[in-house]
């Protein structure tokens, strides 16, 4: 492996690094609780919902890398995915208020393992549906 190699290896690491780490500081303005002041005291249905959102989004960043040959267009189809898992998540999370009477932020919050779960696992179904989007 020569110098180059290193070198880029090292600037798409760190881009995707801090890519990873501005979406989920977006998202956390989006979320009705506060996930590392939940976390810190002890909160497992926060701690599982932030590991499975943590997992979804590197699972999308992880197909978008590998199929970006450029870090701009890496960052611009990022936040398009990032927007998409949003708007996912806020839809399924709205039809199972609406119909199924079901708060998921709410019982997360409480500490509902069960909410923070079946929350967690929509990201990662959501990531699932993107990634195969993008590989179409």
């Amino acid at each position: 492996m020569e110098f180059s190699d290193l070198a880029r290896l090292a600037v798409w690491t760190l881009s995707g690094a801090v890519l990873l780490t501005l979406l989920m500081v977006i998202d956390s303005l989006f979320t009705k609780y506060k996930d590392f002041q939940e976390l810190k005291r002890g909160n497992l249905a926060v701690t599982i919902r932030l590991v499975m959102k943590i997992f979804a989004q590197a699972l999308i960043l992880k197909y978008v890398l590998e199929g970006s040959s450029s870090i701009v267009s890496a960052w611009i189809v990022s936040f398009i995915t990032f927007v998409i898992l949003l708007a996912l998540e806020s839809a399924v999370e709205f039809v199972l208020r609406k119909w199924g009477g079901l708060n998921l932020d709410e019982g997360t919050e409480r500490g509902n393992v069960a909410h923070g779960l079946f929350a967690g696992t929509l990201h990662v179904i959501g990531a699932m549906i993107i990634t195969a989007a993008l590989s179409i």
